[in-house]
């Protein structure tokens, strides 16, 4: 499979690295943490160059979440790969006039800082737009550039909190944050594809734009079923755990060798053949107790029992190919260390690998096969490992650089 591969792109020049959507295009961003990181490493996977703009010495703070990954931060090696890490102590106002410069050679301008930060620096949107006409501003934080929440810090955990997501997920007696940084994400993503429609805007305006991302419209908006399913004073969903909080059954069903099948029985016709080539049980489709979805839902606990006893005899492999052969959905329950070996993941060769100061590791490509380019899958940089080398793409002497790094500026 990898050598077709390569025959293909030997064969299609579209596939070289120089047709990226985004060659060409220079972001700027003042970020820590997760999400606007993830905006930009997405913009860099398109071929972008990311100035990645950190304080002098200890950079990012998510460099020192903790070192599980060859000594390097999981969290820092997951948002920063094909980044150039510039320090600079924005304290200072030469390092802000560096600052300056690079920016006004940007198409684009990420922030991430504390609520007015920005613009107490003469970094917010109507000064930049005032010099910088085709600078397209993206400014991500937790609540918005505006409104009675503004200044309120913001992390993940609470963002979960404040968007109703806790309210929906975990079990009956007690909620549970997700196992993942979804607030954060959601911005990020939010962030990048704002970023992408402004870059697409300017083409025809000839003018940047301001965007204005908060992680709690960016998960309220991922709250739209729970939402709409309460609308006007109606019942929330449930918290169900692992199981879907609707539909029934769809969830972990234990087999009798102690692993976990989880699957979905999503309709009626679905129903009936779960009956009776899974369950082997062809008179249940008919209880009136499961005979609709509804049904279904409202007597789960006696559906469980049945399930688990018919799953009892069997061992997760078999219960499986049943739900196969019936055209259940169904999937394994596996970990995330089984995540990096899985065999669809493998067969569809989603890893590279990427340098880093302390060597190479695994990396899994961006989402979306494109017969038209290569995603851009490059180094995670050391902090200030790019510094020197920008400041003399901006034209500043060895003897400035020299003063700039006897002041702390860089």
């Amino acid at each position: 499979m990898r050598a077709r591969r390569s025959v293909e792109r030997a064969l299609n020049p579209a596939h070289s690295p120089a047709k990226r959507p985004l060659d060409g295009i220079t972001v700027v961003s003042l970020e820590h943490a997760i999400a606007a990181p993830f905006c930009t490493r997405h913009l860099a996977d398109l071929g972008a160059r990311v100035i990645k703009v950190e304080r002098p010495g200890a950079g990012d703070f998510a460099r020192a979440y903790d070192s599980r990954v060859k000594g390097l931060s999981s969290h820092f090696v997951w948002v920063n790969r094909s980044k150039e890490s510039l320090t600079l102590d924005l304290k200072q106002p030469a390092a802000l006039a560096v600052l300056d410069e690079l920016v006004a050679k940007a198409d684009v301008l990420v922030q991430n800082l504390a609520p007015g930060a920005a613009a107490r620096m003469g970094l917010g949107w109507q000064a930049l737009h005032a010099k910088y006409p085709r600078l397209v501003v993206c400014d991500i934080s937790g609540y918005g550039n505006d409104g009675p929440y503004r200044d309120k810090k913001a992390y993940d955990l609470l963002i979960q909190s404040e968007a109703g997501f806790l309210s929906v997920t975990g079990t009956p007696q007690e909620p549970a944050k997700a196992g993942n940084a979804i607030a954060d994400i959601a911005a990020g993503m939010y962030a990048y594809s704002s970023v992408l429609a402004a870059l697409l805007q300017r083409q025809k305006s000839g003018e940047g734009s301001h965007i204005d991302v908060s992680m709690l419209e960016s998960l309220g908006e991922w709250m739209g079923f729970p939402m709409y399913y309460a609308y006007e004073g109606a019942a929330p969903p449930p918290r169900s755990g692992a199981a879907h909080a609707t539909i029934y059954p769809y969830g972990p069903f234990p087999a009798g060798d102690g692993k976990t099948v989880m699957l979905g029985v999503q309709n009626d016709r679905e129903w009936q053949a779960f009956c009776e080539q899974v369950l082997i049980a062809p008179g249940l489709a008919s209880d009136t107790r499961f005979a609709t979805g509804a049904r279904r839902n409202e007597h789960r606990e006696a559906l469980k029992r049945l399930i688990v006893e018919a799953f009892e005899s069997l061992t997760a492999e078999q219960v499986m190919k049943r739900l196969d052969d019936a055209q259940i959905a169904n999937a394994q329950v596996n970990t995330v260390g089984d995540v990096w070996a899985h065999p669809q993941l493998q067969a569809r060769e989603r890893f590279r690998e990427v340098p880093t100061p302390h060597g190479p590791v695994g990396a899994m490509l961006p989402p979306g096969v494109n017969s038209s380019f290569d995603y851009r899958m490059d180094a995670i940089p050391a902090v200030g490992e790019h510094t020197v080398a920008i400041l003399r793409e901006l034209g500043l002497s060895d003897d400035a650089i020299a003063a700039l790094q006897a002041t702390c500026a860089i």
